[in-house]
């Protein structure tokens, strides 16, 4: 029985995959802030097996606080012996700068520092699996210059492009990171080929909110629809680092300094946190 731990695994394609694993006797560990919609969720896949709520955890966090994913990571470490498969999906789109009561920029740890703490804190359990896989949501193809070194934080100059910009890439030398301390393990950032359609979770203009729930209501396409390229991703995955937009395999980005700049993301993240 392999173990799939998700991260925003309440909702969307987090919740599809959840859903999916279970079915397939899995055990599935899902990272999320609503025990509620991880119920509710364990409800749709219970009807027709009543064994999904024993290989089922719910871990509640709130993964844009460093000191949530740090208490996650050290719960997995004392109740796990082996993961082979993390999923990091959770999401929370905030269009402009916002402080945790940390007094981190939120989207930088949500959508990157807490992926970095669970690569790093959970090696020793993707090692102990055959072939261990981590698929990452961060959309592939940031150019190879969106990390600002001296600002991380953004704290001058925030702008929702240049934010996610950083993260993605970010995310991206994070596999070089992970790949390079684990040679077995298959590492994917991956992007949906396009609109799935999912609860919005955000802080966003109405123009944005309501563009996203229009277009994602006529051109979407279904969580479950969505998460079927990740799902051949886990159950055949290929070790080393590779990037997807749904079933389409991309050319990964190549910069000039690309383990100076993996090695200086960590360093800067050490530093920081």
């Amino acid at each position: 029985m392999r173990t799939i731990l998700i991260t925003g695994g309440t909702d969307g394609m987090g919740a599809a995959l959840a859903r999916h694993f279970l079915r397939t006797g899995d055990r599935v560990v899902v990272i999320g802030r609503s025990r509620a919609k991880f119920d509710a969720l364990l409800t749709t896949v219970r009807g027709n097996d009543q064994s999904a709520a024993s290989r089922a955890e719910f871990v509640a966090a709130d993964l844009s606080l460093v000191a949530d994913s740090r208490r996650v990571v050290e719960h997995l470490q004392s109740n796990h012996a082996r993961i082979d498969a993390l999923v990091l999906a959770a999401s929370f789109i905030r269009q402009r700068r916002h402080a945790t009561v940390e007094g981190h920029e939120a989207s930088w740890v949500l959508f990157f520092i807490s992926k970095y703490l669970f690569v790093t804190g959970l090696a020793a359990l993707l090692h102990a699996a055959v072939r261990p896989v981590i698929v990452n949501t961060a959309v592939p193809g940031a150019r190879d210059d969106a990390i600002d070194f001296d600002d991380l934080e953004m704290r001058e100059g925030f702008t929702f492009a240049r934010s996610n910009a950083q993260q993605r890439r970010a995310n991206e030398l994070l596999g070089i990171l992970a790949t390079n301390e684990n040679p077995d393990l298959a590492y994917v950032t991956w992007g949906p080929a396009r609109l799935v359609r999912s609860s919005f979770a955000g802080e966003v203009g109405k123009v944005m909110k309501a563009a996203a729930a229009v277009l994602g209501t006529l051109l979407g396409q279904r969580p479950d629809a969505a998460v079927s390229p990740i799902i051949g991703i886990i159950d055949t995955p290929v070790s080393g680092r590779a990037a997807y937009r749904g079933a389409k395999k991309l050319t990964l980005t190549v910069g000039n300094h690309d383990d100076e700049d993996a090695a200086r993301l960590a360093t800067a993240v050490g530093d920081s946190f």
